[in-house]
């Protein structure tokens, strides 16, 4: 009842939000403008994430874990600024390790799984952020992976819930044409809340397979992030140099539709986050032979259909 709750509590609020957001970004003038690397041609409203925090209050709340509500509003207000006014890389990077510093803080279990979720959280929002860059992507893809993660058990149960309910209001108005955006700061509110998920998920006998089985739960953020590395370095392009690198950007280049590529690209993480949340329920052995096999396929599909290439796009 507690998870239906979540869900339910999570869509409404977002629902309502996202609206109300989206005409107090455009009145701050806090949009995104077209550019070269964009997909939209007109200024679209940013600060989606302040919708989707408001729905996901009601996770932390139901779970008994108020405390966890911390990071995630640091995590918000980072981006948010960052979207206001663009930090610099090491100053935002500084930023980073803070936010990462309160997150371990925050949450229950052992020193080491504090600092694996520290070291996660860092990883994760900035997976999330490059993968944010097409209309409805980033928020489909936390849709289904905190469905991965909600049936762990355990206090990520309500907390996934609602990050899924919240997203899904949003997505009404984030779906292409999308007529806002999660922004910096709504991207690094997702992946520090999934970053946070597996340890919440508790430490008992079966937390090491969680943690095995967590890259295939949010596979597309770490392919994509991989893929757009590897073409960056083989190409001789500057890591922080924005590019059409990503997955996303490729299919479009290829002459799919915005729509299509999302789908596409969210179609592909639903069976790795099923097979995620079934390697979690294994022995660690078992989750980590099949977060290997997981691995295998995405790297034989990456190099088989020249995702790696370095021709054309960059």
């Amino acid at each position: 009842m507690d998870g239906v709750v979540a869900v339910a509590v999570a869509f409404s609020v977002a629902l309502v939000a996202t609206p109300l957001v989206m005409r107090a970004a455009a009145h701050l003038g806090v949009v995104d403008r077209p550019g070269p690397l964009k997909t939209h041609r007109t200024p679209v409203a940013y600060l989606g994430g302040v919708a989707v925090f408001l729905g996901l209050v009601a996770g932390p709340l139901i779970a008994g874990r108020p405390l966890v509500l911390v990071p995630l509003a640091l995590a918000l207000a980072l981006g948010a600024a960052d979207d206001t006014r663009p930090l610099p890389a090491r100053a935002r990077l500084a930023a980073e390790l803070a936010l990462a510093a309160v997150a371990a803080a925050c949450v229950p279990g052992p020193a080491l799984a504090r600092i694996a979720t520290a070291g996660l959280l860092v990883v994760l929002l900035n997976a999330v952020n490059l993968l944010d860059g097409q209309d409805g992507l980033a928020a489909g893809f936390g849709v289904f992976a905190a469905l991965g993660f909600a049936t762990l058990g355990g206090d990520s149960t309500p907390v996934a819930l609602a990050l899924a309910g919240a997203l899904g209001g949003f997505l009404i108005f984030n779906r292409p044409p999308a007529r806002i955006y999660l922004g910096d700061g709504g991207a690094y509110l997702l992946g520090s809340t999934l970053a946070l998920l597996p340890v919440l998920h508790g430490s008992g006998t079966d937390a090491l397979s969680v943690w095995f089985a967590t890259p295939l739960l949010v596979a597309l953020a770490f392919t994509d992030t991989a893929i757009a590395i590897l073409r960056r370095l083989r190409a001789h392009v500057p890591l922080f140099e924005g590019d059409r690198s990503h997955v996303y950007d490729q299919l479009v280049d290829r002459g799919w539709s915005v729509p299509a590529s999302t789908l596409w690209c969210v179609g592909a993480q639903v069976p790795f986050a099923a097979a995620g949340a079934i390697a979690a329920h294994l022995d660690p052995g078992w989750a980590l032979t099949v977060t290997g096999a997981g691995s295998l396929v995405v790297a034989t599909v990456a190099m088989g259909s020249g995702l790696l290439s370095t021709e054309g796009a960059l």
